[in-house]
């Protein structure tokens, strides 16, 4: 099935994050690689993190308050059009995405300040999100 007629499950999950981001030359700081959803990506220009906002210092340079959202995989690699079809909602909604991408699956961080309507964009695209009962 093509992914752009595909309905997606998702689920929130309970934490908040950050997204940090240090000098490329910079060591992975300890604090980064602890919790149950972390990402550490080096380029050539930096080093950036996204790991729960308790853990985050308060010197990194570093946007706080984001949600999670996990979608329910696993998708082969070659599959097509995943996040396509998860951002196009998020995008007519007028909601910021930031990615990352597993080699399993797909995981969709909105602000907090924007969750609700992420979610309902989401649902009104055929999505089905998953909360915990404290959401």
């Amino acid at each position: 099935m093509a992914a752009a007629t595909r309905h997606f499950e998702l689920s929130l999950l309970p934490e908040r994050f950050a997204i940090s981001r240090l000098a490329a030359d910079s060591p992975i700081p300890a604090w980064a690689m602890h919790g149950s959803f972390f990402s550490v990506t080096r380029t050539g220009d930096e080093l950036s993190i996204v790991t729960e906002s308790s853990r985050v210092p308060d010197r990194a340079q570093s946007h706080s308050s984001w949600r999670v959202l996990k979608v329910h995989g696993p998708f082969v690699l070659s599959e097509i059009g995943v996040l396509a079809v998860l951002a196009a909602p998020l995008a007519e909604a007028k909601i910021s995405l930031f990615a990352v991408s597993t080699f399993d699956t797909d995981y969709l961080l909105v602000a907090s300040e924007t969750l609700s309507a992420a979610i309902a964009a989401l649902e009104r695209a055929g999505h089905i999100i998953h909360r915990s009962k404290a959401e």
